[in-house]
């Protein structure tokens, strides 16, 4: 099925899959979508990720991390910020700090997709993607 939005696609898939508890979840690969878990997996909100397939039918394979003997999910929520319909930019000091520092906001900005952290301590601003915590 065809996304206009894939970043809300792939949050809502692995929100999905951490809610039923499932070791991984397929989302179709992009520049974007492999960006995105690739500043999930350094933060540790996921396990690993990896391409599959070939062509135009590339998904990425992530594994999600839970924690505890009845296996809560690292990640408690998703929230998309910026859409297709009200894109939500923010300067270097207007960054947002989400839950406090608890959580992260991913960024994306002119050196690429980053954390807020990351981004404030560049002294660059830029499209506010999602919240994760």
């Amino acid at each position: 099925m065809a996304a206009n939005d894939t970043i809300a696609d792939m949050l809502t898939r692995i929100r999905n899959a951490s809610l039923a508890r499932h070791q991984t979840t397929q989302v179709p690969s992009t520049r974007m979508t492999r960006a995105i878990a690739e500043v999930l997996k350094a933060e540790g909100f996921i396990g690993d990720y990896e391409e599959t397939g070939e062509g135009i039918k590339k998904m990425l394979a992530i594994s999600l991390k839970y924690k505890g003997k009845n296996r809560q999910p690292i990640i408690t929520a998703l929230k998309r910020v910026s859409k297709p319909g009200l894109r939500v930019y923010s300067n270097r000091k207007e960054l947002p700090r989400v839950l406090g520092g608890i959580g992260i906001a991913i960024v994306s900005t002119s050196s690429g997709i980053m954390t807020d952290r990351e981004a404030r301590h560049k002294g660059i601003g830029g499209e506010v993607l999602c919240y994760v915590w």
